[in-house]
């Protein structure tokens, strides 16, 4: 391990500082017409102001009265421990992460998914643990579909294979919730191993894997299914094979060819993320080869390493998508859901600016989502890059790495947003580790010294007690609807050997036939957002009477979008995105259609995930439920929640089919 830095480094750790506390203290999003933006900007502020406050108070106040005294810190001697073991103090934080991460999945997340994108990772789950990588789509799969799911012919999610792949090993034993938890573990006893080789002072090893693996924001994404977690488990295993393979001169085949796999691993969960980490351990291989050719062994070893997984994920996507580089991605949406600046599948130009102020938010937000601390959560480690004078070789491949994995979400137009800025998960060891390195900076005296590490204890003092509880209340009350277990629900209510017809909102079914006319994904949000839904309602029924085919669907909505600019928010509706033309006079079955999202509605995603095979979940499309029926003499249900308030439970409520059928014929 190389410690010192040349100039170079000191100005690039400089400005890494500069460029992290303008993202993360200013708000340049606000600054910019048009785009993202950051509206809560002021408050948070107030929060920083009164909490930094307080913490520095007591910070100061305690070191005063303390002045005279000698503060010993047995647990954490500054001291060498050499090898590759734990030591008991790092065991006892691995395990009690390992219980939170537990406890989270299931008294926070009540062991579900979800979020869209892990209902149907959970789903793509399911159908890889039943041995077969797609399912045959259905006679009308709008009954089914989902956003995220493909279902024209194969069924299969869009996502990349290795984060289903992963899931479903809880599959095989019913537990998908576990595979979060599992992998937090390992990749914090990952980054535990890892710092046994960058890190010699005990006190900083450890401190930096209590900021990592008991970080409520890691704590959070651990205890959830995205695949961020799988990713970042197989990320921090190449680096400390990595590291393995390069601690001296000699030549380490076995290291690097798990650096290598590892590296694989992720890029069939996360390819970006991968390829932000692959790239300079790829180059610190070759660098390694080219100073002695010997290594070429470990440079190939790392190659093949990589190549075993990545084959794997080529494959599957050549028996789902039809193309071995090919992803459920570009099916779904298209060559404008890719990385780059152009535009975005919903219409939107991304922008470098765009770029910019998606970064300024992510890290506006690891301030408070990171550490949940009363002051911002990045101000260790912006001190440790700007004020550090000992970077060595893990702070640069953590630099580079993290530089990458900004740039390159930096040209992705999605703002990713789910119990934090998850697009930077993979930045928290590398964050845990310049925070715990910040304690080394000698700043001021001995008083003043204490004194900001008595106000940091007490800014996580605070999070502990204070900020930490209200987060855990916000989680738990959120996503009511979508904690739903259908085959619970099915044995609590005696249903068995029918047809379920779930309820979802007017806005829903109308996104769903646009669907089942052949329009795409991207083209039916743009009109759905563009055009009145009563408007939308009978142009499509008229489509739908006539047997059209995408191109007269187009054809008719594409005139319909004139008057998007002035629609505004329906007011008769309790779905925020249903959107109305002031003054149109609606039709009775528009009317109708209102009155049934005003009593209340659900969603069907989670429905999905059902694993009874005696009842069939679909979605109620009124009308065109005739196609699901026809020849059907078994019990219908229709599943509604019984008041529109949030968070209400659906409800089985049993329906005639004759009345069915006769409500339909009456339709216009």
């Amino acid at each position: 391990m190389t410690r010192g830095a040349s100039r170079g480094w000191h100005a690039a750790f400089l400005a890494a500082a500069i460029i992290v506390a303008v993202l993360g203290f200013l708000p340049i999003a606000n600054w910019i017409p048009g785009g993202h933006a950051a509206p809560g900007y002021p408050l948070l502020v107030q929060g920083w102001l009164s909490g930094t406050a307080i913490c520095v108070g007591i910070g100061a106040i305690v070191a005063i009265l303390t002045r005279r005294r000698t503060v010993l810190m047995p647990v954490f001697g500054d001291v060498w421990a050499g090898g590759a073991s734990i030591d008991p103090v790092s065991l006892g934080i691995l395990v009690a992460a390992g219980a939170l991460y537990l406890v989270v999945a299931q008294l926070v997340f009540s062991g579900r998914p979800l979020l869209i994108d892990e209902i149907i990772q959970v789903f793509q789950a399911r159908v890889f643990a039943s041995g077969r990588l797609w399912l045959p789509a259905p006679a009308h799969p709008e009954f089914s579909s989902s956003m995220h799911l493909i279902d024209g012919g194969k069924v299969y999610g869009q996502f990349p294979a290795g984060g289903p792949a992963m899931l479903a090993l809880g599959s095989l034993v019913r537990a998908e919730w576990i595979v979060g938890p599992v992998s937090g573990v390992v990749s914090a006893w990952a980054f535990a191993r890892l710092l046994r080789r960058i890190e010699p002072r005990l006190f900083i090893r450890r401190l930096a894997l209590g900021l990592f693996a008991l970080a409520p924001f890691v704590v959070f994404m651990s205890g959830s299914h995205m695949n961020h977690v799988t990713s970042l488990m197989w990320l921090m295993l190449a680096t400390t094979a990595l590291y393995g393979a390069v601690r001296d001169g000699e030549v380490h085949l076995l290291p690097a060819l798990g650096c290598g796999f590892a590296l694989g691993m992720a890029a069939t969960i996360r390819p970006v993320d991968a390829l932000a980490f692959a790239l300079p351990a790829g180059l610190w291989f070759l660098a390694r080869t080219v100073r002695r050719p010997a290594r070429w062994r470990e440079l190939v070893a790392a190659g093949a390493g990589v190549a075993l997984p990545v084959a794997a994920l080529c494959a599957v996507n050549w028996a789902t998508t039809g193309a071995p580089l090919r992803f459920g991605y570009t099916v779904m949406w298209g060559r404008s859901h890719d990385l780059g600046f152009h535009a975005a599948p919903w219409g939107d130009l991304h922008t470098p600016a765009r770029g910019l102020e998606l970064l300024n938010l992510y890290f506006l937000r690891l301030q408070s989502y990171l550490f949940e601390t009363p002051f911002p959560a990045l101000l260790p480690a912006i001190a440790w890059l700007g004020l550090g004078r000992e970077h060595d070789d893990a702070d640069r491949f953590f630099l580079i790495t993290g530089t990458l994995l900004c740039l390159l979400y930096a040209a992705y137009w999605h703002d990713g947003f789910y119990l934090g800025p998850r697009f930077l998960f993979a930045l928290a060891p590398a964050l845990a580790l310049y925070s715990a390195r910040a304690l080394t900076i000698s700043i001021g005296n001995p008083l003043t010294r204490r004194a900001l590490g008595v106000a940091l204890v007490t800014g996580v003092l605070i999070a502990v007690i204070v900020s930490v509880p209200i987060r855990i209340r916000q989680y738990q009350q959120g996503m009511i609807s979508l904690r739903w277990d259908p085959d619970a629900e099915l044995e609590r209510a005696g249903v068995k050997d029918a047809v379920v017809l779930v309820r979802e909102s007017w806005g829903s079914e109308l996104l769903v036939r646009l669907w089942a006319l052949g329009v795409s994904r991207p083209a039916a949000e743009h009109y759905y957002r563009a055009i009145d839904p009563c408007v939308l309602e009978q142009t499509i029924t008229g489509l739908e009477r006539t047997g059209a085919d995408s191109t007269r669907a187009l054809a008719a909505l594409e005139p319909l979008v004139r008057d998007s600019v002035r629609l505004v928010r329906s007011a008769e509706s309790s779905d925020p995105t249903l959107r109305r033309l002031p003054g149109l006079a609606y039709t009775a079955q528009c009317n109708e259609r209102l009155a049934e999202d005003a009593s209340g509605f659900t969603l069907f995603p989670p429905n999905l995930l059902s694993r009874r095979t005696d009842v069939r979940f679909a979605r109620d499309l009124h009308g065109r439920d005739s196609l699901l029926l026809a020849g059907y003499d078994g019990p219908v249900y229709l599943l509604k929640p019984s008041s529109p308030a949030v968070g209400a439970i659906p409800q089985f409520h049993p329906v005639q089919v004759d009345s069915l059928w006769g409500a339909w014929r009456r339709s216009p």
